[in-house]
């Protein structure tokens, strides 16, 4: 360590160089696994707020041979087109800058999971290599960065008649440590989570790595009302359904939407979970 402490002791850290230095400030842990994981709940959830929008009904997560994993959704595609204040496509500055994304408005999604902007940059930040695909407007187009950087431009590869979006990427070994590898369980339980708080939202897990790939599918057309007779499959219950109640009240910045499900059993103890933009409450 040095001891002179000047102006030329004084750093900044431009654009994703930050998240690849401090990983723990956006993502959790990179060494337990937990920031490994919430990287593919970052990706997901963008897919889940199309689903919010009413424009996506399924999305597909895959496990790759090579370790890398994609998430595919129907929806409208990220935008593709030029972004007025920086001179890049719209994806590319969803891909490459901090705080950027169509949700802190009403004008895109009334309601999404999460509000930062983080979220997918943050990922491509932490990622040896990502790759998105878009198909929008008849046209599919793909783009790559490693390291959070920039390696060739949006660039159109071919027609289609679907729309959506394919984001893949290979979490980077020099900032991931310990554990290294998509713990196939955990990524099912959050999904199926997930899927039960969106209604009628169909999530595709396949795992590739083995020799005999498998896929397990989560679709609950019941929701949260489904949830809860899950949580009470092992208990004797007081009444046979979840009592659901549901609402909406219009305020100055857009309508705030509950909905609450509640089943008395003979267990011992209350089980109470919350959400809030589909992401979990940990502490109530």
């Amino acid at each position: 360590m040095s001891e002179n402490y000047d102006a030329g002791s004084i750093q900044v850290l431009e654009g994703l160089e930050a998240v690849r230095k401090r990983p723990g400030m956006y993502l959790g842990d990179p060494h337990d696994g937990s920031a490994l994981h919430h990287c593919i709940w970052e990706v997901v959830d963008n897919s889940v707020d199309e689903h919010l929008a009413g424009f996506n009904d399924v999305v597909e997560v895959v496990l790759n041979a090579d370790h890398s994993l994609s998430v595919r959704d129907y929806g409208r595609g990220i935008p593709v087109d030029k972004h007025e204040e920086f001179g890049i496509s719209a994806a590319e500055v969803i891909m490459t800058k901090l705080h950027a994304g169509g949700k802190f408005d009403n004008s895109s999604y009334k309601v999404s999971g999460g509000l930062h902007g983080v979220g997918v940059s943050a990922v491509n930040a932490v990622s040896e290599w990502m790759e998105v695909e878009i198909h929008r407007d008849g046209t599919v187009y793909k783009q790559r960065f490693e390291a959070g950087v920039r390696v060739s431009e949006l660039e159109k590869i071919g027609t289609c008649n679907d729309t959506g979006t394919i984001i893949s990427f290979k979490p980077d070994r020099s900032i991931f440590t310990n554990i290294v590898e998509f713990d196939f369980d955990q990524i099912d339980s959050r999904l199926k989570e997930t899927s039960f708080l969106n209604a009628g939202l169909k999530i595709i897990i396949t795992d590739e790595r083995a020799e005999e790939p498998h896929s397990v599918e989560h679709h609950y057309a019941g929701g949260i009302s489904e949830f809860v007779k899950q949580i009470n499959a092992r208990r004797e219950t007081l009444h046979p359904d979840p009592i659901l109640i549901s609402g909406e009240k219009e305020i100055e910045k857009g309508p705030v939407s509950i909905e609450l499900a509640l089943q008395w059993s003979d267990a011992f103890s209350e089980t109470i979970q919350c959400y809030t933009n589909i992401i979990r409450n940990k502490d109530g």
